[in-house]
Parts: C-alpha cells; structure tokens; sequence
C-alpha cells in the first residue's frame, strides 16, 4: 500500500504588478530556503508584472539579489488558474493549447507580494471569496494599512501617538497649488513627500526647500496620485515585530530593533536593496528598559487598532527627548534571512523556519470568512 504524503501543500505567492514586484521576488527566495521539504510541499505561483499567474521554481537560489540586480518574473511559463467555488481547493494549470490540467489540493496559501495589487487586500478577498486559508493580515487590515492617510487616520482615532502630515487627494495639487503648499508649509522644514499607497519608500523624496515641492510631488505621484507629505521627525528609527497567537489573545512582540542611517542620508529604495552600505540594521536596539517596554505596548496597540492578523512591523521614531511615535504598520515585510523582520524574532528566541511554521500554524488555525 502506497504510504499517503501527510505534508501541507503550500501556494507561495510571489512578484505581483506594482513597483515592488522584485522585493517580492527577493521575499519569496528566502521563505523558499526556509520552508521544510519534509513538512511541506511548496508550489511557487509567480504574479508577473502583467498580471499573468504563472508556475515557477521554488529554488531559493534563483531569487537572490546578485551584483546589486533584483530578480524578477519572465512573462512566459505554464499559467495558473485558481480554484473557481468555494470549497474548491484545486489549483489548475492551462497549457500552451488552452488544455487544463490539476496541479495540487493546496491547503494554504503564502502571500508574499508587496505593495498595491497584492498587499492592499486584493488578494486576501480573492482567497476570502474562495475560502482559502492564507498568511496574513486580512482586507481591511491590509488596505488600511497600505494607505499611509487611511493607517493614519486608525491610529490617531485610537489615540496613537504619530508624527505631523498632510494628505493629498488625486487632483488636489493641479487644482489647488497655492492651498497645498501653504499646509506643508505649516509643517516646517524638511519634509518627505510619499506616495500614500506604495512602500520599499518607492517615490519618496526629501525637501529642504518648498521650491523643490513640484519635482518631489511629481516623481510620488509615478506611484500613487493621493500622496501624503509628513514633517521630519529627528530620533533613532525603531522596528518591532508583532507574531498573532492562535487563541486569540494577546499578540506576542519581538525585542525592538534599530535602522542606523548615515547621516545625510535616508532609508530609501536604493538603501534598502542595491547599495546597503550606508545602513546598519541592529537587532536588537540599545535601549533603556522602560523605552523598549513602552514601544512593544505600543506596538500591541497598533497591531489591534487596525486589526491586523498573523504578523506585522510596527516601525517607530524615537526622539531625543525619548518620545516614542508611531509611524507606520507593514502587514507583509520583507521577509528575507536578512530583512529586520526575521531578525528580530531570531533575537527574540525564534529561528527563521520555526517562524514560516508558525504563521502557517495561525493561518490554518484561523477560521475563513467573516471573524
């Protein structure tokens, strides 16, 4: 008798159609090292920039970043069709010809894109729709979150501490320049002008001067057309991370830790992936007791004001005179050995593959639809 293979067949999700699509890339590649061939068979379903679903290769090595170039997703290979009802857990491939074929029973699902078409809830109400268990922060949680003006908005009301901003609506900088200009300028100098739905800090600039205010609106609106521009706040940047428990109860906090930027510099795009040399991540933070304690109680605040399921990065700004602000939640970050998430639970007490099984622990526990 053929002996059954107990492993959970996982749907790792990857690439994606927003400026972000070689971050997730280079996500994907690390949970690709760390998921257990022996607990696990892993199906890598790559989202290419066209928005094709295409069957792709869970090789780890594939999904490095090598002499500074991120990977990406080709636009050809075997597409991937979901499953089309509730209660459907088979997902499809379709030839060349048109002819369909059954890939596997998938049990969870991993999503591991970035930023718009991905991270906003999209996807989530995709595999809500279909029932399908998956990692992560539900639809509302996961929009929230990645419009800085909504995430900002959640946190005030729950009386979060967070920094000095201004949004800006499609249009309203074309209608209304003299209006605009006159609110950032109540915020002082310099500012950061964002784009308010997109993240790896993609379009963000730094203005010194409001007659450079045109240039950096114009390079965050390639991105996004609402925008927010926040004042800049001198203090450490400090990340903590936040781990969901299956019960329910009180999410479980890292020890936090800290991004050393080299001064004049800014954690941008370019910092993060291709030139690291002027960033150091520490993990975990020189920080008085008391400080850290107040940053994981903030960090727990956060984490339930917005709803968030599964995990986060609650990243924060601590000023001189040890005031601690919240500046923003990521429900999905970046996820490789390297990145800030993963490392601050490894020095919390919780290796990289104990955490992928973890937050497929949560996911399977959690039930499916309205909750």
């Amino acid at each position: 008798m053929a002996q059954t293979d107990s492993r959970k067949k996982v749907a790792v999700l990857f690439g994606g159609s927003s400026g972000e699509h070689e971050v997730s890339c280079v996500t994907a590649g690390g949970v690709f090292a760390a998921l257990d061939p022996e607990r696990y068979e892993v199906y890598a379903i790559g989202i290419t920039r066209s928005g094709r679903w295409v069957l792709s290769s869970p090789d780890a090595q594939q999904w490095q970043i090598v002499d500074g170039v991120l990977p990406h997703l080709a636009d050809h290979g075997t597409e991937v069709l979901l499953p089309q009802r509730q209660g459907d857990r088979q997902w499809r491939l379709i030839n060349r010809e048109g002819q369909i074929a059954g890939l596997a029973d998938i049990d969870v699902v991993i999503p591991l894109l970035h930023g718009p078409y991905g991270e906003d809830g999209t996807i989530q109400g995709a595999l809500d729709l279909l029932n399908i268990p998956y990692v992560g922060s539900g639809v509302l949680a996961s929009a929230a979150c990645m419009d800085k003006q909504m995430m900002k908005a959640i946190l005030t009301d729950a009386g979060l501490p967070i920094g000095k901003y201004v949004a800006l609506m499609p249009g309203q900088w074309e209608h209304d320049e003299a209006g605009c200009r006159q609110r950032i300028a109540e915020l002082g100098l310099p500012v950061f002008v964002k784009p308010a739905r997109a993240g790896s800090s993609l379009g963000i600039s730094r203005v010194d001067n409001l007659d450079d205010l045109q240039v950096a609106i114009s390079e965050a609106q390639k991105f996004d057309p609402k925008l927010v521009v926040e004042a800049a706040i001198t203090g450490r940047e400090i990340e903590c991370a936040v781990l969901d428990v299956i019960d329910n109860g009180k999410p479980r906090i890292s020890l936090p830790g800290e991004i050393v930027v080299r001064e004049g510099e800014f954690y941008d795009y370019e910092s993060k992936y291709v030139n690291t040399s002027g960033i150091e991540l520490r993990a975990p933070a020189d920080l008085p007791p008391s400080i850290i304690k107040e940053i994981q109680h903030l960090a727990d605040r956060a984490f339930r004001a917005v709803d968030a399921e599964g995990l986060a990065r609650v990243d924060f700004f601590v000023t001189e005179s040890e005031e601690i602000l919240v500046n923003e939640l990521n429900t999905m970050p970046g996820f490789t050995p390297y990145s800030m998430y993963p490392k601050l639970w490894e020095v919390s007490g919780l290796s990289y593959g104990e955490l992928i099984d973890e937050l497929i622990s949560l996911a399977l526990a959690r039930p499916v639809g309205l909750r």
